[in-house]
């Protein structure tokens, strides 16, 4: 089983917080979705023996195409690969480019779930982020979501916002639960640089939440998740039983993935790719035949890394039986130390042989991924 991933660059407008690759200038889009079908159709060899078990479109903001365009990006690896009939394929969209016509629409060109980038039911906190839509777009367009036929609906949060008290995030968490979607993506906001959040902060306009309020959001969150009966499978993602990602599971289970478009990421289990960040130099690369792509091959210490980051985040864990098969002796050696120096603080269970954070240790998760790891 395998994923496509296809990164649709265009942003009508951008967010203060995001360090995505996109742009806001559309004049490239034809010649953009000209040059996705075209690495599709080259890059065939690559899954031709796996079966496509999801499709996610993210960005950028996918949800800006036209549904012909849309249709064709699905037709093209529909007619180029073995698509599960069961395939999950999601599309990354923003509230107010969301219709009930539009809704229909995707849902019979064949999306099958939706991720809407809400991140706020706050009509200030969408003002300071630069958000397009408003609290009421949001609440309708997943009503509409609904009605179209979509019962796969996840929706991104962000907390730890500027001056974003524990009762508003509640607010927010409570609103979110009372619209009964099925997943729901919760963030803890990062300032990172090149983003008008990171000016601002160096500026002094912006001041961080204190940590100690952005954990106490988080365990609220958790809290009020699973009173309404979501299951926390990944750290920053809840779901109700059974619904998980299953394109973003894959990635936390190391499954194969082809990234399509700039800036998007491939892994065939032995290596890593990665498209440029340039819409000219993708385009031009695909024109000329020319590279517009790195490719790194992974060492043991590299997959070992990867397995740990990966694998801690999730309720599946990691497995020791996995360690021992597909590393060197001193890598299950150096787990072993790890694993017991946090079985003994609490921070992490173990249950046949699956080690995975413990409640408490969710908290500090970072700091343990970063012990497990080995570095030369």
């Amino acid at each position: 089983m395998a994923g496509i991933y296809i990164h649709i660059p265009f942003c009508r407008k951008r967010c203060h917080y995001c360090d995505f690759f996109k742009s806001t200038d559309f004049s490239q889009k034809a010649r953009l979705l000209e040059g996705l079908k075209r690495e599709l159709e080259s890059r065939v060899s690559e899954l031709e023996r796996d079966e496509i078990n999801t499709i996610y479109l993210g960005g950028g903001t996918p949800s800006v195409l036209q549904i012909d365009e849309l249709k064709d990006l699905l037709e093209i690896i529909g007619h180029n690969y073995t698509v599960s009939p069961t395939a999950e394929i999601t599309l990354e969209a923003n509230p107010d480019d969301l219709s009930q016509a539009k809704l229909s629409a995707l849902r019979s060109v064949g999306f099958n779930r939706l991720s809407m980038g809400v991140q706020s039911f706050s009509e200030s906190d969408l003002k300071m982020m630069n958000r397009r839509h408003s609290v009421l777009q949001a609440i309708q367009s997943v009503k509409w979501a609904k009605h179209a036929g979509f019962s796969n609906i996840s929706i991104d949060l962000i907390y730890g916002l500027p001056n974003q008290s524990l009762e508003e995030w509640e607010q927010n968490v409570r609103i979110a639960v009372e619209l009964d979607v099925q997943h729901i993506s919760a963030y803890n906001l990062t300032y990172h640089e090149g983003t008008v959040f990171y000016d601002q902060l160096k500026k002094g306009i912006l001041k961080e939440l204190p940590d100690e309020l952005s954990l106490q959001q988080f365990e609220l969150l958790i809290r009020i998740l699973k009173e309404a009966g979501f299951e926390h499978y990944e750290i920053s993602n809840f779901c109700k039983p059974g619904l998980y990602s299953q394109h973003n599971s894959s990635y936390w289970k190391s499954k194969k993935y082809l990234g399509i478009g700039p800036s998007a990421h491939s892994y065939d289990l032995q290596s890593r790719r990665w498209n440029v960040s340039s819409i000219s130099k993708y385009l031009n690369g695909l024109k000329n035949n020319e590279s517009y792509s790195e490719t790194e091959i992974l060492t043991d210490q590299d997959r070992y890394n990867d397995y740990i980051i990966t694998g801690l985040r999730t309720i599946w864990g990691i497995s020791e039986d996995f360690i021992e098969s597909e590393f060197p002796e001193n890598y299950l050696i150096h787990f072993q130390e790890s694993k017991r120096r946090y079985l003994e603080t609490g921070h992490l269970t173990c249950t046949n042989e699956l080690v995975c954070i413990s409640s408490a240790g969710l908290f500090i998760s970072d700091q343990i991924m970063a012990d497990f790891m080995l570095v030369e």
